[in-house]
């Protein structure tokens, strides 16, 4: 386990929370967070309890983690020069996690988890950052109706098309695809097959948080 990555036992509480990342090799690691422990702080600096040394868009003392009655709150406060983000929003103060959040800070996408299995290990955050605040409300619209037949984890799903996403938010076929292009290219997928990139389109959205379960 890289230094500075802590990984301790759950507490006696019969809660287990966790956040679940991908280190510098690549490899999928997890952090429980404890009660006890109380707070925990995120970043580059040699003294985090979360250490993200890899990450250079991540300051030194970046954001923490503290236990706020029976919850983990996230908070900034200003200590980061890049911002810390949670599902695609900057997060401006603290905020209460819920399960399934996904954190952004610097390049590192970390998801909350309450109780539950990690997430699926088999996509990475997008190298550009795609945030709320880069989308429009189109945007928005046409990324939620193309993720729309994920809700409640479907197993076999496939992306809605054009159609379906125009039929749900009373565009037309023309302009729902200028959108999708334009969704492509701030993702980063515009050069992949035209099937594979809306898949890898849903699966960032996901990833980054901008779209999940509770929201379709």
């Amino acid at each position: 386990m890289p230094n500075g990555v802590i990984r301790v036992n759950d507490d006696n509480t019969g809660i287990s929370a966790c956040v679940f990342f991908r280190d510098e090799t690549g490899r999928q690691q997890m952090t429980s967070l404890v009660a006890a422990t109380s707070r925990l702080t995120i970043g580059r600096g040699q003294g985090a309890d979360l250490h993200l040394f890899w990450d250079n868009e991540v300051s030194r003392l970046h954001a923490q983690l503290e236990y706020v009655g029976d919850d983990w709150v996230l908070g900034d406060d200003g200590l980061s020069r890049n911002g810390t983000y949670v599902n695609g929003e900057r997060l401006q103060t603290r905020q209460r996690l819920r399960d399934g959040d996904v954190i952004l800070v610097g390049c590192t996408a970390m998801t909350y988890r309450v109780n539950h299995l990690p997430p699926l290990p088999d996509t990475k955050v997008a190298q550009t950052l795609v945030t709320v605040l880069s989308l429009s409300q189109t945007q928005r619209q046409v990324l939620t109706a193309l993720c729309r037949p994920y809700k409640a984890g479907a197993q076999y799903a496939t992306p809605a098309t054009n159609q379906q996403i125009a039929d749900e938010i009373y565009l037309g076929i023309d302009s729902v695809k200028n959108h999708l292009r334009a969704l492509f290219d701030k993702f980063g997928v515009k050069e992949l097959p035209q099937q594979q990139k809306r898949t890898r389109l849903v699966e960032l959205a996901f990833r980054s948080g901008l779209v999940s379960e509770r929201t379709l």
